[in-house]
C-alpha cells in the first residue's frame, strides 16, 4: 500500500511542479496569464462549477456517452477482429476496407451521423464507438494473427479440441494485446466524445469547451480539460483493476526493470 501510494505522490510532482511555477510567474508579472489562467482561477471555477452542480451534470453525461459506445465499439472490435484474424477470406475482402476507413478524422464523421440519425443520442454514442471500434479491432486481429504457432502445435499434440485450444492457449495468448486494444480504445473514446458533443449536445464536458470558447472564457476551457483528463485516467484506472486478475499469471520483468 505505502509503494503504491508512493508512485502515486511521484506521479502528481510533475503537474504539480507545472501548476505551482505558473501561478508564480503570473503573480510576479513575468506573464498575463489572461489566455492561460493560473491554477488559483482554474481551481475557483471548477469550484463553482461544482458548487452549482453544473460539473457533475456535465462529467455524468460525457461518462455515459464515454461508456455506452465504449461498450458497443469494444464487442464489435473484438468480434470483428477475431473473425477477420481467423477466416482468410475475410481478411482478404474486409481488412484493407476497415484499415483505409481507420485513417479517416472523427470530425469527418459527424456531418453523416448528423444527417442519419439527427443531433440526438444515438448519433454521439455511434460516433463514440467508432473511435473505439478501430484500434480494439487492430489489437485483437493483431494478437491473433501472431500467436506463436509453436504453441497451437503443442496443443495439438496433447490432442486438444478445437474449443480446449482456444480457451487453454488461445485466449491467453492474445489476452495481453487484447486489453491493450480496450486502455487504447477507451482513450480514444474520450477523445470523439469531444467530437460527438459537438452535436448540438447541451451538456457534457465537450460542451463546456465550446461554451467557453464563445464566450472568451479561458478558466472554463482548462477547467474542462484538467476534468477531462482527470475522467479519462480514473476510466482507465477502473479499467485496469477489472481486468488485471485476467493477467495474472503473466511473468514480466516490468517491476525489476
Amino acid at each position: 500500500m505505502l509503494r503504491q501510494g508512493g508512485r502515486v505522490g511521484l506521479g502528481l510532482v510533475l503537474p504539480l511542479a507545472l501548476a505551482i511555477g505558473w501561478e508564480i510567474a503570473v503573480d510576479s508579472g513575468l506573464v498575463s496569464g489572461r489566455l492561460l489562467p493560473p491554477p488559483s482561477r482554474i481551481g475557483a471555477t471548477l469550484l463553482d462549477l461544482a458548487a452549482s452542480g453544473d460539473l457533475l451534470m456535465h462529467v455524468e453525461a460525457t461518462l455515459i456517452r464515454v461508456g455506452l459506445g465504449f461498450l458497443w465499439g469494444a464487442a464489435a472490435g473484438i468480434l470483428a477482429g477475431a473473425l477477420v484474424a481467423t477466416l482468410p477470406i475475410l481478411r482478404w475482402l474486409v481488412d484493407p476496407s476497415v484499415q483505409a476507413l481507420r485513417a479517416v478524422p472523427s470530425l469527418a464523421w459527424v456531418p453523416l451521423f448528423i444527417l442519419w440519425f439527427g443531433i440526438l443520442e444515438t448519433p454521439k454514442v455511434l460516433l463514440i464507438a467508432v473511435g473505439v471500434f478501430f484500434p480494439v479491432y487492430v489489437g485483437v486481429s493483431g494478437a491473433i494473427a501472431s500467436v506463436d504457432r509453436k504453441l497451437v502445435e503443442v496443443g495439438r499434440i496433447f490432442r486438444l479440441s478445437r474449443l480446449a485450444l482456444a480457451w487453454r492457449i488461445l485466449l491467453p495468448a492474445v489476452l495481453p494485446a487484447t486489453l491493450v486494444g480496450l486502455r487504447t480504445g477507451l482513450g480514444l473514446g474520450f477523445l470523439f466524445v469531444v467530437a460527438a458533443e459537438l452535436m448540438g449536445a447541451s451538456e457534457g464536458l465537450g460542451y463546456l469547451l465550446v461554451d467557453g470558447q464563445q464566450f472568451s472564457k479561458p478558466d472554463q476551457i482548462v477547467a474542462a480539460i484538467i476534468t477531462f483528463a482527470l475522467a479519462g485516467k480514473l476510466a482507465d484506472m477502473v479499467l485496469v483493476t477489472l481486468t488485471r486478475p485476467l493477467t495474472r499469471w503473466q511473468d514480466t520483468a516490468r517491476e525489476s526493470l
